[in-house]
């Protein structure tokens, strides 16, 4: 079994890279890819244990986006993670995260809902991958949300009070920064992303898949996503998007897989984009 959208502690997962491995293969998989937040940190510490369990680790990395002021989320496959046009591009993105981190916890105090947001900062200084996830866990900490979900909609979800809007790359330098690094680009989840009206442009672009399936998306839009990407000749990915034992995608690892006829597709624009590069 096949999941191509994992998360741990290198950004804003709650499992070690080797324990991730570890639940994976007690999940029964047998393929993923490690996809942090603009880091791939998760993936480079994950190959031993990778290797020991037997399983095959796909390197990969979520990228951070933004267009009209909206998050883009972007997965890369099959990428050099050493590249170094591609650690360049994920310096300046987490550096971006410092500044949009630092004006969220001004923005709270001004709420009356300070939270400690130097520890935040210092685990971005050390190299960790970190954003409004680690915010939500602060109020949480604070006693200003009962949990993550409460702390984004009150507070951080777009438009929030609290919500600072991301600057930098968009979806379009995503793609080409990732094809510089030898790999391929899918963007993630867009049903929860809903914003149908880039897919065209961006598979103009060079886009080269669509997750269409996710543990957000019920069978309707899996289904509206798949006929999407056959039509602008996309290949379709497919990912659990697991963060650890808590929170609403918990039971997700092993229950939401790609299949295998879709990573054969995947891997062919994988030969694709080398052979054309």
């Amino acid at each position: 079994m096949i999941d191509l959208h994992l998360h741990t502690t290198a950004s804003d997962g709650t499992l070690s890279p080797s324990e991730l491995v570890f639940r994976a293969r007690a999940a029964r998989l047998s393929t993923i890819a490690i996809t942090d937040h603009d880091t791939t940190a998760g993936t480079r510490a994950a190959r031993a244990a990778a290797r020991d369990a037997g399983i095959e680790l796909i390197p990969g990395v979520e990228i951070s986006s933004v267009d009209a002021g909206r998050d883009i989320h972007m997965l890369a496959y099959f990428i050099d993670p050493d590249a170094p046009p591609l650690l360049a591009f994920l310096d300046a993105q987490r550096a971006e995260r410092l500044r949009r981190l630092s004006a969220m916890g001004e923005r709270l105090a001004s709420l009356g809902c300070a939270i400690d947001i130097e520890p935040i900062l210092d685990g971005a200084r050390c190299g960790r991958s970190v954003g409004r996830p680690q915010v939500a866990d602060a109020l949480v900490h604070g006693g200003h949300a009962a949990s993550r979900d409460d702390a984004f909609s009150k507070f951080l979800e777009f438009g929030g009070p609290a919500f600072v809007p991301r600057a930098g790359a968009t979806p379009f330098d995503v793609v080409r920064v990732v094809h510089e690094s030898g790999g391929v680009v899918s963007m993630a989840h867009p049903g929860l992303t809903r914003r149908d009206d880039l897919i065209p442009a961006l598979a103009a672009a060079g886009l080269d898949a669509l997750e269409v399936r996710h543990s957000e998306h019920d069978e309707t839009t899996e289904a509206r996503y798949r006929a999407l990407a056959a039509e602008l000749g996309l290949a379709a990915t497919a990912g659990s998007d697991y963060h650890g034992d808590t929170g609403r995608r918990a039971a997700s690892l092993g229950a939401v897989v790609m299949p295998a006829g879709d990573f054969d597709a995947l891997q062919r624009a994988v030969q694709r984009r080398r052979a054309d590069s």
